[in-house]
């Protein structure tokens, strides 16, 4: 069960880390990279954050490269965050497919209707 203060926190990580991401991509022309969740240990110690990239084809490597560059990304963020938290969390980076799985099903939903259409004609 997640508390007020955490819930808190994950919403002030998650609009800052989303305007970081977006300063950074505006760089990088046709990649487009939103945090679509946030999760915070129950001490304040670890920021989980569900990434979701588009095009989906360069998700992995971006979560890569975002990983590797975590360090840097949560000193932009104490730089944000300094004057509503006393100590910034660590940061781990997780690809959010959610957005695939919808658009999985919703092919695989528009495949059976087909197929039922088909049958009764």
């Amino acid at each position: 069960m997640e508390t007020t203060r955490q819930a808190k926190i994950a919403r002030l990580i998650q609009k800052e880390l989303s305007e970081i991401f977006r300063q950074q991509t505006a760089k990088m022309h046709g990649t487009l990279v939103s945090v679509s969740a946030v999760r915070v240990s129950p001490d304040l110690s670890i920021a989980r954050a569900y990434l979701s990239v588009f095009p989906s084809g360069k998700s992995a490597e971006m979560i890569e490269s975002i990983n590797k560059n975590a360090k840097t990304i949560r000193y932009e963020l104490a730089q944000k965050v300094r004057y509503q938290l006393r100590k910034t969390p660590e940061l781990a980076f997780y690809l959010d497919d959610s957005l695939d799985y919808i658009e999985k099903i919703d092919s695989l939903l528009k495949e059976d209707g087909k197929e039922q259409e088909e049958g009764q004609a």
